[in-house]
């Protein structure tokens, strides 16, 4: 027979396995999967394969051992089980090709050698102490015989928490050669998957022959089984897998050897890319190498199986490896047959950091000739950035996905491109002073003096949804700032985006340096791009409060401007004038309720409930076609209420509102402190001692008197343009224009000085003396 097939022990037999194993018996018509693609074509894209149905996963030796080489790293195997558990459990069929079998044979081998020499030796000496015993090279395909039973035994303890059976199955290079046993094979693994049964395959260890070298990897009918690279490549095409992952030592393929200084992980591989890797040496355990992978998976490609290799060992990974590389993360190499038409997203950023130099470099005058080539353009091919917004429009109202504040965000008009274009002009004159400007200087000792200096932070990547109307503003920053800058937009307004961007660079293109902004229009999902960490220097979140707290929590190592909610309040006063307070709440709830800037919950002092003002408001916001939510101690005041607030904390986004009660003005900051979110909040009062202790008190990144939130915006502030409100207690805070992107250095000048000059013994002594910095000046 080709292979020995030892099912589970709780499953006795097929006739009583629904009693049994639970597992076995979910009907497919609950799972989240169809059935299995038509085979023959592997997926062209990372995101595709969440599709995977079929998949196969290979634990390298090292990925399954200890870093002593006897025994099995036991919660690395428990982390991989639960990830394999956890996506057969989703309808998906799992199969595993496991090494192992050897480190936990040699492990029980040395324990029962120790052992016996041990009982001898005490025999025969008759001593209490023993002398120190050494092992015997032990024989590889012994170690393989002893340690089978121990391996399948652990694993299916393991997969039984997750009530799923297990089925092993030893194969030998000629089960592949027979047609007769390859059909049995396929037969066998077919039925178990049928059943739900998570197969566990290796290399019969205990029978095969030493390994010869590779000779015969190249046609789609012929590959050897040599080691399990080569197992899991042919195993996959056989059973027409849609995935193959293979688990190793190694984070993937790199472009020179690991741990070298310049050595870069490949995100995509290509068939023909061969010349462009060189391989390091092989893992310290197992028979295979990097090499053999790379020719296993170029094998299993061609055969229409989509290959992964990562690395299964690093513990800040092993965890959630797999399902990583099913939901599409960028997660060690993916083999592709189908190459990019356009550069991958490093190399843009790397085009953007390079001409973001050059860009930085230029004079302030220049800078401000490509912004206000910017501006220039928007006006002049409005028709066509118009054009582009109505498909975009058409688009996402006919397909029905969006809400109608998202779709209002990704309106454009001419009244709204002409004051982009005031904007950008007046950002053109005001940022001649930025980059290079000296902002402390001090004579540190004779002939030698320290500066701080304005310089760009480097480069930002700037991710939006909707509102394409943020593109050309976060471009004229970057540009005025010396910044270079990576822009994803949402799908939603690819086509607006497209026009913007192109309009960008041809402006940039009057000093050379139109690769300064890219955008990123590769299937690359936001939570790959903030893990860039080594060339992305900030990013600049601009959406929904999801949108933001999503990436501040997939930005790890990369600092993140910008706010999570824009929950802003307006308070009225027992002081307040009746038409300040109507007019301010009629513009900062209804001027554009989709703004981050726009009230969400108006609060009333107490003792104006059913007076002239409280009356006028409830019937401006009617006339506006509000619809008010009604806070706690509202509603406790009302006979007949409006509907009771969800949430204080809620940002509507849309023509609604909450109107809350409150004793005092005391009472209104503690409530702004409590369910605010820092953003924007305004008093309404004549009075100004009450209106210096809201201001002083309220602790938000703009607090305004007698005037609508929605002057909390960079270009209102006269900044010209802002990426963003931020709501951060450090770097920036409010509207972020020109002086949020720029970051400081220090310069030194001297003529030979040494530390030594200024100990107790040598002949200089510090200064420190501060140097007056004239208006303008510049290093």
């Amino acid at each position: 027979m080709f292979a020995r097939l030892a099912l589970c022990s709780h499953l006795p037999s097929r006739i009583r396995q629904e009693n049994v194993c639970p597992i076995s018996i979910r009907a497919f018509s609950q799972a989240k999967f169809s059935l299995p693609r038509p085979h023959g074509k592997s997926f062209a894209h990372r995101s595709e394969l969440k599709q995977a149905k079929r998949i196969v996963v290979k634990l390298g030796s090292a990925v399954v051992t200890r870093g002593d080489e006897c025994g099995l790293a036991l919660g690395r195997l428990a982390s991989i089980v639960e990830q394999v558990a956890m996506l057969q459990n989703q309808g998906r069929e799992m199969m595993i090709v496991t090494s192992g079998a050897v480190a936990f044979g040699k492990q029980r081998l040395r324990h029962e050698i120790l052992l016996s020499q041990s009982v001898r030796q005490a025999l025969h000496s008759g001593q209490n102490q023993l002398k120190e015993m050494s092992v015997p090279v032990l024989e590889a395909r012994a170690c393989a015989a002893a340690g089978q039973s121990g391996l399948m035994a652990l694993y299916e303890a393991m997969f039984t928490q997750y009530s799923i059976c297990t089925a092993q199955i030893l194969v030998t290079n000629l089960d592949f050669h027979d047609e007769q046993k390859r059909r049995n094979l396929n037969s066998t693994l077919l039925e178990l998957l049928r059943m739900n049964i998570v197969p566990i395959i290796n290399t019969n260890d205990a029978v095969v022959p030493p390994p010869v070298p590779n000779s015969d990897l190249q046609g789609i009918n012929v590959i050897s089984i040599k080691d399990n690279d080569s197992l899991a490549a042919r195993l996959a095409v056989e059973m027409r897998a849609d995935l193959l992952i293979a688990l190793s030592d190694v984070q993937g393929l790199f472009d020179s050897p690991p741990g070298t200084d310049d050595a870069k992980l490949i995100d995509i591989f290509y068939p023909g890319d061969q010349q462009s890797i060189t391989y390091g040496t092989k893992s310290r355990v197992g028979i295979g190498g990097m090499e053999a992978k790379v020719k296993a998976a170029l094998w299993a490609l061609q055969g229409g199986t989509s290959v992964v290799i990562a690395n299964g060992t690093d513990p800040k990974v092993t965890g959630h490896v797999i399902t990583d590389i099913v939901e599409g993360k960028k997660v060690g190499t993916f083999f592709s047959e189908v190459k990019p038409a356009g550069p991958t997203v490093e190399q843009q950023t790397e085009m953007a950091r390079h001409a973001g130099r050059t860009l930085a470099s230029l004079l302030p005058e220049q800078r401000g000739e490509i912004i206000c080539c910017l501006a220039e353009l928007l006006t002049e091919k409005k028709d066509e950035i118009l054009n582009a917004n109505k498909r975009d429009m058409e688009l996402a109202t006919s397909s029905g996905r969006f809400s109608q504040p998202l779709i209002d965000r990704l309106s454009l008009s001419t009244a709204k491109l002409n004051s982009l274009a005031i904007g950008l002009r007046q950002l053109a004159v005001s940022s001649r002073d930025s980059v290079g400007r000296v902002l402390r200087r001090t004579r540190v000792a004779n002939n030698l003096e320290l500066e701080q200096i304005t310089v760009p932070i480097g480069v930002l990547l700037v991710i939006f949804e909707s509102r394409p109307d943020c593109l050309p503003q976060v471009a004229a920053l970057a540009i005025a700032s010396g910044n270079s800058l990576l822009l994803k937009g949402g799908k939603e307004a690819s086509n607006t985006n497209r026009i913007l961007h192109q309009l960008t660079q041809e402006a940039l293109s009057v000093h050379g340096v139109s690769d300064a902004i890219q955008l990123v229009s590769t299937r690359e999902e936001v939570e790959d791009l903030c893990r860039l960490d080594k060339i992305i220097d900030l990013i600049i979140p601009r959406g929904s409060s999801q949108l933001v707290r999503d990436i501040q929590r997939a930005a790890k190592g990369i600092p993140v401007l910008g706010h999570s909610e824009g929950v802003c309040h307006v308070y009225i006063d027992t002081d307040a004038s009746i038409d300040k307070a109507v007019e301010v709440v009629r513009d900062s709830k209804c001027d554009y309720p989709a703004a981050c800037n726009a009230m969400e919950t108006l609060l009333i002092h107490r003792d104006l409930l059913r007076t002239p003002i409280f009356d006028q408001l409830i019937d401006m916001l009617r006339t506006e076609h509000v619809k008010i939510h009604a806070g706690p101690r509202f509603a406790s005041y009302l006979t007949f209420s409006p509907s009771e607030v969800k949430s204080l904390r809620t940002e509507y986004g849309d023509l609604e509102c909450c109107i809350e009660v409150v004793d005092s003005m005391q009472d209104a900051v503690d409530h702004i402190h409590k369910y605010g979110s820092s953003h924007t909040d305004v008093i309404v009062t004549e009075n100004e001692e009450t209106a210096e202790q809201f201001l002083q008190q309220v602790d938000s990144a703009c607090v305004f008197l007698n005037s609508s939130s929605r002057f909390a915006d960079g270009y209102r502030f006269g900044l010209g343009a802002e990426v963003g409100i931020s709501t951060a207690r450090i770097h920036a805070r409010g509207p972020v224009g020109l002086e949020g992107l720029l970051t400081t250095k220090w310069v030194l000048r001297g003529e030979g000085h040494t530390v030594a000059d200024f100990s107790e013994q040598g002949s200089s002594k510090y200064l420190h003396e501060n140097i007056p910095v004239p208006q303008g000046s510049f290093s």
